[in-house]
């Protein structure tokens, strides 16, 4: 009876713990079927800025456990989907390569522009009443700055962490972002490790809006959204470059 007592009040500790954290798992159809598997950290109310995370190669929507919920607590909704191109990372497998194997579907980095796509337009039809912000991580954050390029009147601003022109192998041009980036008009803050400047500077001076900003830690720094994760001690840097650029253009 004891156990069973303990085993009850553990998982009503659980169920509260998930409740509080407002992530909830859900899914829904990309246009061409595929099943996307996303969480969900609505916190606020919809009319509070939502943003919509996108991971980086070889991951999952594991990336953002760490993350999402510190962006809750600065007055952000969001949602971190599973691209078709990834895998796991954090103990979370990536459900929507899994779904899009199963219909023979693509799964390299292009591919997944499909899912971006799809994951914003069900984001602003389902939650989003106030600004609504793109977040990438190494090849979706070049895919997110081509959407915010393509679709101006779209989205009202843009984290992207490491991007760079990733999509030469699948028979892209070398200035595929860049062409995109001359057309963006809403703010964009761009940032990576210390050495992947390079990769990213020429599409950063292609974008013509004035609110724009780029950072750069004095460490070697890390590779997309990771740079945030708690582990290492130079995360806090960039969360401050962070916490600048969302409250300069979404803080109330």
């Amino acid at each position: 009876m004891k156990n069973f007592i303990n085993i009850s009040l553990l998982i009503l500790f659980l169920s509260i713990t998930l409740t509080a954290s407002g992530k909830k798992t859900i899914t829904f159809k990309a246009k061409d079927g595929v099943t996307i598997t996303a969480d969900l950290y609505m916190t606020h109310a919809k009319t509070a800025p939502f943003i919509v995370l996108f991971h980086q190669a070889g991951w999952s929507r594991g990336e953002y456990i760490e993350i999402a919920p510190k962006l809750n607590t600065m007055g952000f909704n969001c949602m971190a989907i599973d691209q078709r191109s990834g895998n796991e990372v954090n103990g979370v497998k990536n459900m929507t390569k899994l779904s899009a194997e199963k219909m023979n579907k693509g799964t390299s980095y292009i591919d997944a522009l499909t899912d971006l796509k799809s994951a914003i337009n069900f984001a602003k039809e389902n939650f989003v009443r106030g600004k609504l912000i793109i977040w990438g991580s190494s090849y979706s954050a070049a895919l997110v700055l081509k959407f915010a390029g393509d679709n101006t009147k779209t989205i009202d601003g843009v984290l992207s962490f490491s991007p760079g022109e990733y999509f030469e192998k699948a028979g892209k041009s070398k200035t595929y972002i860049t062409k995109s980036a001359k057309d963006i008009t809403c703010p964009v803050f761009i940032t990576s490790a210390k050495a992947e400047k390079g990769n990213w500077l020429s599409i950063y001076n292609a974008i013509p809006s004035e609110n724009k900003t780029w950072f750069m830690p004095k460490t070697q720094g890390h590779h997309g959204s990771r740079a945030l994760f708690e582990k290492f001690d130079d995360s806090k840097a960039y969360w401050d470059a962070v916490k600048s650029f969302l409250g300069k253009y979404f803080g109330e």
